[in-house]
């Protein structure tokens, strides 16, 4: 796990200094190394930079920009299978002089081009220098889980693991993208491939990028798309045959996870994905895993007791940190500086605390995230397929009178629902799905915290809604289904720009590598054509990832709600986490961009401290932002 950085200056004005600022912004994803090198040609000066954090082959053979004949890389992740393809690389007669994963990508792409990539399982954010072909490719992994992050302005090209190498060349012109700004405030982050500067783009997950050094001409394409596979006809296998070929996936995903010359952890949660991972991987293996739990009892979140349990019946070498609330709340001013583009999802404070605790005993862990996208978890495919249909039986104007009285009755006077896990959020976007009961807006009210209406209100601009994979019509109708279209947009939306994106800043803030098993592309590629049923049936979420773990977990050991990593953001932005929200909320700070309607927003402010918890995630995000703001354009 690294971090790159890089530059085309078409101009000749750029200087090695430059990238080496560039590259060393990013340090902490990669201590243990670094390199720089820069190319004098015809039309430009070409600059690579790379962090490293060492995690196969821990010599020097493992030292980027790495050459191979007249092609260079500066890599960021893993080849999980590179050894394989090293050995079919040196039956058709290639030597190698290290043992690194590094190594084989470039004569991967010396045999085989661009083409190299269909033989990669892994995760990974890649530039190759052609200097044959005066050609620079960036490519990024099929799901996303490595960032890459581009800018292009008249004659220069950047590109960099992180937003904060941009800000180190005197040449970015950091310009707010007003309308990623109203894209941060609905889905509290800002969508691929858009990003919150002008100028600025995120390459597309299963996409390429080439720019030709000579012309300056880009040209992009696509070499992986998750709905291949879902417009394809579901598999006409038996549920037991099916659970059996998942059992054999999952194991050669996880396994391949373990490729280390380090230590390697398992973040145990104790809920059926991070315990799948667990039992799958420590089954018939002599050494006991490692594996990590946090817990922050004062604040009700203590998944230890249930963890620490199931690794007992397990068998591996288990450690529990227990943090408290205000270890979390201290952690908060932090995240602006890793989250280096506005940023909201809550669960990034518990992450980067069980990933800072974590590296002091390893330096890779495997977290177990998109279990729900490719296996139907989340409490919404609920809402969709149970109370859907029901909802849009209801007459409309029925519907929508519910759904005004809803807004004259705040989400804290309802007993017992006040105090369920999240119902005040919950609460505030059934209003939307009574107004409109369609897949596609029961959809997007799930994903969103201001609806299209409530952005216009509070921006104090226009916005333009900008065009994102939550649009996407790309399943075809043959192979349609509620589930199918919820997963799709999920694996592409949710997952990509809040779930990968937390992991990544959440683990490389602190040196540690973050590694993603269900996010194997066999695996989706697999589970994406399995009958509906066998992932959600009669109310029952995973259904095949369960009964593979209580092969080997009792299941009395799993029965329980699932938690998640809750954070108890109405009652701290009401309390401790008040004088934030005056701070950096005031009529002041948000009068200093302009880009709020400061009367609006206040409104919205008062009645949360009045007692409207519901708007609680609305609050956050503005706080979110207006943090991020102060940090990279105020006061840098």
């Amino acid at each position: 796990m690294c971090g790159i950085a890089g530059y085309i200056d078409f101009k000749k004005n750029t200087s090695v200094e430059v990238l080496h600022r560039m590259t060393d912004s990013m340090e902490h994803r990669g201590p243990d190394g670094a390199g720089y090198e820069t190319f004098h040609l015809e039309t430009a000066i070409l600059g690579l930079g790379h962090r490293r954090l060492s995690i196969i082959d821990l010599t020097k053979g493992g030292h980027q920009p790495k050459c191979f004949e007249d092609n260079w890389i500066t890599f960021n992740g893993e080849i999980y299978n590179f050894q394989k393809i090293k050995n079919e690389l040196i039956e058709i007669g290639h030597s190698f002089k290290s043992d690194s994963d590094t190594e084989v990508i470039l004569h991967a792409y010396q045999e085989w081009g661009l083409n190299c990539v269909e033989k990669f399982i892994g995760m990974f954010a890649i530039a190759i220098f052609d200097a044959r072909n005066n050609n620079l490719h960036l490519i990024r992994d099929r799901a996303g889980v490595k960032p890459l992050f581009y800018y292009h302005k008249e004659d220069l090209f950047m590109f960099a693991s992180e937003l904060k190498a941009f800000h180190e060349h005197p040449s970015f012109r950091k310009i707010l993208n007003r309308d990623a700004v109203a894209a941060f405030m609905q889905y509290g982050n800002v969508p691929t491939p858009h990003c919150i500067f002008e100028n600025c783009w995120k390459i597309k997950p299963g996409h390429l990028l080439t720019i030709n050094i000579g012309s300056g001409k880009t040209h992009e394409s696509q070499y992986w798309n998750v709905y291949t596979t879902y417009n394809q006809s579901k598999w006409d296998i038996s549920y037991g045959e099916a659970k059996e070929k998942t059992r054999e996936l999952l194991r050669s995903a996880f396994e391949y996870r373990l490729v280390a010359d380090v230590p390697v952890g398992v973040f145990l949660s104790g809920g059926y994905d991070s315990v799948s991972v667990t039992s799958i991987l420590q089954d018939d293996r002599q050494s006991p895993l490692k594996t990590y739990t946090i817990s922050v009892p004062d604040i009700g979140l203590n998944e230890a007791p249930f963890a620490k349990e199931i690794a007992k019946h397990l068998g591996t070498d288990h450690t529990e940190i227990e943090c408290t609330s205000n270890d979390a709340i201290e952690l908060i001013e932090e995240l602006p500086y890793y989250f280096d583009e506005p940023y909201a999802d809550s669960s990034a404070i518990p992450t980067t605390l069980v990933s800072k605790m974590a590296r002091e005993h390893v330096t890779v862990a495997l977290s177990a995230d998109a279990g729900d996208e490719v296996f139907a978890g989340y409490n919404r495919y609920d809402y969709l397929l149970k109370y859907g249909r029901t909802i849009g039986n209801i007459p409309g104007v029925l519907r929508k009178g519910f759904a005004g009285l809803m807004d004259t009755i705040p989400s804290e006077k309802i007993p017992v629902l006040r105090d369920k896990y999240n119902f005040h959020n919950r609460y505030e976007k059934m209003k939307s799905i009574l107004k409109e009961p369609s897949d596609e807006k029961i959809m997007m009210s799930l994903s969103q915290q201001f609806t299209n209406r409530q952005i216009a209100e509070i921006m104090s601009h226009r916005a333009e809604l900008l065009d994102t994979f939550y649009e996407s019509n790309e399943l075809r109708k043959q192979f349609y289904s509620p589930l199918a279209y919820m997963m799709a947009i999920d694996y592409q939306t949710y997952l990509l720009d809040d779930i990968l994106q937390k992991v990544d800043r959440s683990t490389m803030a602190v040196s540690l590598e973050g590694r993603e098993p269900f996010l194997d592309h066999r695996i989706i590629e697999f589970a994406s054509r399995l009958p509906d049923e066998y992932k959600y049936k009669d109310g029952v979420k995973k259904r095949i990832l369960k009964d593979l773990v209580h092969d080997y977990v009792p299941k009395e050991l799993m029965d329980r709600p699932k938690m998640g990593f809750a954070i108890p953001i109405a009652n701290w932005l009401q309390n401790e986490l008040r004088y934030l929200v005056e701070e950096f909320c005031s009529e002041s700070r948000l009068k200093e961009h302009n880009l709020f309607d400061t009367e609006n927003i206040q409104k919205l402010l008062n009645e949360f401290f009045k007692g409207k918890k519901e708007y609680d995630m609305k609050v956050w995000y503005l706080l979110m932002f207006q943090m991020w703001y102060d940090k990279w354009m105020r006061s840098s």
